[in-house]
């Protein structure tokens, strides 16, 4: 039997509350406006599980749940070196590998120690802020709430069963329900659904700088060589040698596409001179692999659309769900931003152009039908 404490329902909310109490009003005149996208919510969450493998996971009682997190965690912080998730009460260990069932697992467990805990809820809101970012930074741009409020809808309702039974899942589930009610009259205001709406919320942390923190490129250089080293001494061990050429038939195959993009991107920066340059040329080749995967279903989901902005509004939200230093690593420069920028506004002022012409608002099911698609 797993207990679970009193104090840690649905530790994304509790993030919040602070915040939110003091600067609701601030945050409702100067937050930004978003629309959401597929592309941007994969690249931030880095777990992508196949359908025979979300059945699998939700099968299992959530005392099954919290033993596999144990044992994944154990894992991770014995590879990274560490006795803690934590450092300085941040996040020093990556767990984009933790599903959101084991991250909730391990936030309302007594049977993990209060760091373990802790790190867990602060993965928890990080995800959320993260299933955000792209899409608020589309309504900067488009200035309609409502794909923003849908966006959070599916991701409350991708979260695991214990979640989705906690009061503080239902507070926010209907506060954004709420709110794409009220922006069916209005999707440029910002809706008034109540201290527990998740996206008001983000936005007011956004826009007093108060989001979770990623690991530290620092610490996931540091965690990410420990790693590295533990495979070469494992090889080594079994008299052979390590390698990243997949093709090997004599040595060990040393896959870095298993690590996140933030640990890849604090290889290829190398800021502190610890990694060679076949293994900066390895990871740089996994996160170009990673980022033109991310291009890809962004121009797929476009294409089926049929909007003319779609694609231009996935590249936005792409770059924007990326930290500065993941950018410079996989190369993707301000002009790249720009340029989605300008495309999306020249686009629409096309289709603006040319639903005067014809005599009324051109939308993309209108115009996909005058094209023939």
């Amino acid at each position: 039997m797993v207990a679970v404490t009193s104090t840690s329902a649905y530790s994304a909310y509790q993030g919040y509350a602070t915040s939110y109490a003091t600067s609701t009003a601030a945050g409702r005149n100067s937050a930004t406006a978003t629309t959401a996208t597929g592309a941007a919510s994969a690249q931030a969450a880095e777990v992508v599980l196949s359908d025979e493998a979300k059945a699998a996971l939700a099968e299992r009682d959530l005392a099954a749940v919290l033993a596999d997190a144990r044992a994944k965690l154990e894992t991770l912080l014995r590879e990274a070196g560490r006795t803690t998730p934590l450092q300085g009460g941040k996040l020093a260990l990556d767990l984009s590998s933790l599903d959101h069932r084991e991250l909730y697992a391990l936030s309302s467990s007594d049977a993990v120690s209060a760091d373990e805990r802790e790190a867990a809820g602060l993965e928890m809101q990080r995800r959320l802020e993260a299933a955000l970012a792209g899409p608020a930074a589309i309504a900067r741009v488009t200035g309609d709430y409502t794909n923003l409020y849908k966006a959070a809808a599916a991701y409350l309702d991708g979260l695991g069963p214990e979640e989705r039974a906690s009061a503080d899942w239902k507070a926010g589930r209907d506060a954004v329900t709420e709110g794409l009610k009220q922006l069916k009259s209005a999707p440029g205001t910002l809706p008034d659904a109540g201290d527990s709406d998740p996206v008001a919320l983000y936005l007011v942390l956004v826009e007093s700088r108060e989001t979770v923190e990623p690991v530290s490129m620092a610490d996931l250089a540091a965690n990410t060589r420990t790693a590295l080293d533990r495979i070469y001494a494992e090889a080594r061990a079994n008299g052979k040698l390590a390698t990243f050429n997949r093709a090997t038939t004599t040595g060990t195959y040393v896959d870095l596409s298993r690590f996140s993009s933030r640990a890849l991107s604090a290889i290829v920066l190398d800021t502190s001179g610890q990694f060679t340059p076949t293994e900066v040329n390895a990871a740089r080749a996994a996160l170009q692999q990673k980022s033109g995967a991310t291009l890809l279903a962004g121009f797929q989901a476009a294409s089926k659309s049929g909007d003319p902005t779609a694609f231009s509004q996935n590249i936005i939200a792409a770059f924007t769900s990326l930290s500065d230093e993941e950018r410079r690593a996989v190369g993707w420069s301000d002009q790249l931003y720009h340029a989605a920028m300008q495309a999306y506004a020249s686009t629409s002022k096309l289709m603006d152009m040319f639903g005067q012409a014809t005599g009324g608002n051109v939308g993309p099911g209108s115009l996909a039908s005058l094209l023939g698609r």
